[in-house]
């Protein structure tokens, strides 16, 4: 096969293929750092709001499905739908829901226009505890990523995170179908 050699980020030698679909393009070294803190940065803030919520007594994906469903017409949502919504297989939607269902905050009900369906309502406890709950979660928010940046940089962080909404929603293929994983 021809091709060239190149060193990539880490200065290992790496085959660099001519041209077609399977050519490898090395991450920079720049490029490299910035993956890396996105990386690194991204999950330090879900586990530091799942810390703060847990503090309160829920998870941070019970949090958003609850917060989800909360904005939803009548508090209530398609469950495969909600899984989509937040990017969570249907399984782990079905598992979270059950969860919340045993605390009194959700009601799982079939579907009325199809038996395979099932719509997910927020109860009237469920949207009490969810406005004690918004409390912990916009102060873990504010504390941990909106007032570590400055305004400009939380508006350019918005700007950036909606292109990359606005490439997944342009092409799913990018994504895969994580509402059936």
């Amino acid at each position: 096969m021809s091709g060239t050699t190149v060193t990539d980020a880490r200065g290992v030698d790496a085959m660099q293929r001519d041209g077609g679909d399977d050519a490898v393009r090395w991450l920079t070294d720049e490029e490299q750092v910035s993956w890396r803190a996105y990386l690194r940065a991204s999950r330090e803030l879900a586990v530091a709001f799942d810390r703060d919520l847990q503090a309160v007594g829920i998870s941070l994906p019970e949090y958003e499905l609850m917060s989800m469903l909360s904005e939803a017409p009548d508090a209530r949502m398609r469950m495969s739908a909600l899984a989509a919504l937040i990017v969570q297989s249907r399984s782990r939607v079905t598992h979270t829901a059950a969860r919340l269902e045993r605390r009194g905050w959700v009601r799982r009900t079939p579907a009325p226009d199809d038996g395979r369906g099932v719509i997910l309502r927020l109860t009237e406890d469920g949207r009490s505890s969810l406005d004690d709950f918004a409390v912990a979660h916009i102060s873990s928010v504010r504390r941990h990523l909106i007032d570590v940046l400055t305004p400009e940089q939380f508006a350019a962080l918005g700007a950036t995170m909606q292109v990359v909404r606005d490439a997944y929603a342009a092409d799913p293929t990018m994504r895969g179908d994580v509402t059936n994983v």
